[in-house]
């Protein structure tokens, strides 16, 4: 398993696929990466030389900003939203959806497993709940 930038990325796939586990890069720049490094689309990971895995390294620490600094910069940003009380910033709070999508049904992922509120009908079981 090569290590680029303090990730660990699969060496059984092929350098297009394992680019993909650093926090940052999609199909496009992956392809951009290896374009500029020079490198053959087919070779896998582990097959890749040292100066290969330098050249990566290279172009991503001076022309990309990827893993650590881009949480960094994405925290910042909802901290920055949630500080000024905007919608986007308020909807981060509650940890609901906040690019508009319905929530009455679906929204599952974002609010978390269903959960109950109401009240219990039933005077045995009020008692045995409080």
């Amino acid at each position: 398993m090569p290590r680029i930038i303090g990730v660990d990325i699969p060496g059984n796939k092929r350098i297009e696929y394992a680019l993909r586990y650093i926090y940052g890069i999609g199909p496009a720049k992956a392809l951009e990466i290896i374009e500029k490094a020079k490198i053959d689309r087919e070779v896998k990971a582990n097959d890749l030389t040292d100066a290969n895995i330098a050249a990566i390294t290279t172009i991503l620490q001076k022309e990309m900003m990827v893993e650590g600094d881009l949480r960094r910069l994405v925290a910042g940003d909802i901290r920055r939203l949630s500080s000024i009380s905007s919608y986007r910033g308020i909807r981060h709070r509650r940890s609901l959806p906040c690019r508009g999508q319905r929530t009455k049904t679906n929204a599952r992922t974002r609010k978390g497993r269903k959960q109950t509120v109401g009240a219990i009908r039933d005077k045995t079981m009020r008692k045995l709940a409080g």
